[in-house]
């Protein structure tokens, strides 16, 4: 866990994108705004986020899911990127976008065999370059919403880095987050042997009776989250609860 200061962002770049902990998104996103070298990155920032008082049902926010060429966010690329806008009311899945893109790095077997997306079906897809823009667009101003945060925090961080020479860093709600706290056992629970819920995304939806999807399509896995963190919130939370008490 990296602790993250304003100051320290042209001293010390975090170019491994690691989990990093925030005190001031706002702030730290008008400060980059100032340091960004891309334009697009300049302008992601200076759309400004809400401030961390803010109740969830006020906050503008993006479900996100991205199908990769393995876990490892330093030598692995993307490969599908689903995005989901929505608010703790509604989700707008009419405006919800799904890219294919070509990886720069090798497409593994194995991860052929959990999302389908052959090596034919990115021969003919466009680098991530292509939908960087309309795909910043999407995100800025919104808050994140990802069931697992470090895959999109990192990945989308290291894609930048390689093709434009700049990371991002963006807050994210974690649904996965969200369910483990609220799911935590105590002590005489433990002591009887209970073991802990699943946080898998299907097995969390299901203690809210949502419907089964089938998982690792990217626009699906972020409609599935989007419709996640709607049930978490009215059963364990309030629209009146401050943002800066679920982002990460």
């Amino acid at each position: 866990m990296l602790y993250l200061r304003p100051s320290q962002i042209s001293d010390e770049p975090d170019h491994h994108a690691r989990d990093i902990t925030v005190r001031n998104w706002p702030e730290l996103y008008a400060e980059l705004a100032k340091h960004a070298s891309s334009p697009l990155l300049k302008k992601f920032y200076s759309a400004g986020l809400p401030s961390a008082e803010t109740p969830i049902s006020k906050v503008p926010l993006l479900a996100m899911d991205f199908e990769t060429t393995g876990m490892d966010a330093e030598q692995g690329d993307i490969v599908s990127i689903g995005v989901v806008p929505m608010t703790l009311e509604r989700i707008h899945n009419r405006d919800s976008c799904h890219w294919i893109v070509r990886p720069r790095s090798r497409l593994h077997d194995d991860s052929v065999v959990i999302h389908g997306i052959t090596h034919s079906d990115i021969a003919g897809s466009p680098d991530l370059t292509h939908y960087l823009e309309p795909l910043l667009e999407l995100m800025a101003g919104r808050v994140m919403v990802a069931h697992y945060r470090m895959m999109e925090r990192n990945f989308l961080y290291h894609a930048l880095l390689r093709r434009i020479g700049e990371g991002i860093r963006f807050p994210i709600i974690d649904t996965m987050t969200l369910e483990a706290s609220v799911n935590r056992l105590g002590f005489w629970q433990r002591l009887r042997g209970r073991k802990p819920g699943s946080l898998r995304l299907a097995d969390a939806r299901q203690r809210y009776h949502l419907p089964f999807y089938h998982p690792h399509h990217a626009h699906t896995d972020a409609l599935a989250c989007a419709e996640l963190l709607q049930a978490q919130i009215a059963t364990h939370f309030s629209e009146q609860t401050p943002l800066g008490e679920l982002w990460r």
